[in-house]
């Protein structure tokens, strides 16, 4: 089968107009499961290998690989969705409730009685 020079053009320019996530995200279809099956196929071949205690670390070793290519090829293809972390939410909450100015308090002690007033509220209290 062979092209004129027009479709030669048109896929030229179709392959062009590719940008680098749409490039990357094919090429994580093809090649990323053969990428992680691969991994994980040398961490059993190596463990026949092994001691107990190289076993170990290697192994430690192959998980972080594998966590470290999932994620990358998760933000490559655009499909990680950020997670929120609730304790930015908490500290925002509490720099939040610092920037409000609070009435100050005044406490009176009488003989027998104690009046606590803030703002327009007031509490009277015996001994």
């Amino acid at each position: 089968m062979k092209f004129d020079e027009t479709e030669k053009e048109e896929v030229l320019d179709f392959i062009k107009k590719e940008s680098a996530k749409e490039v990357a995200g094919k090429s994580i279809g093809r090649f990323g499961l053969f990428y992680i099956t691969l991994i994980v196929l040398i961490g059993v071949g190596s463990s026949y290998f092994l001691t107990e205690s190289a076993i170990t670390a290697v192994m430690t070793m192959i998980g972080g690989a594998l966590v470290a290519l999932i994620n990358m090829m998760n933000g490559i293809a655009g499909t990680a969705e950020k997670q929120e972390k609730p304790e930015f939410k908490i500290i925002q909450s509490l720099i939040d409730k610092m920037d409000v100015t609070h009435k100050p308090m005044k406490v009176d002690v009488d003989k027998d009685n104690v009046v606590v007033r803030k703002g327009d509220d007031s509490v009277t209290a015996k001994r």
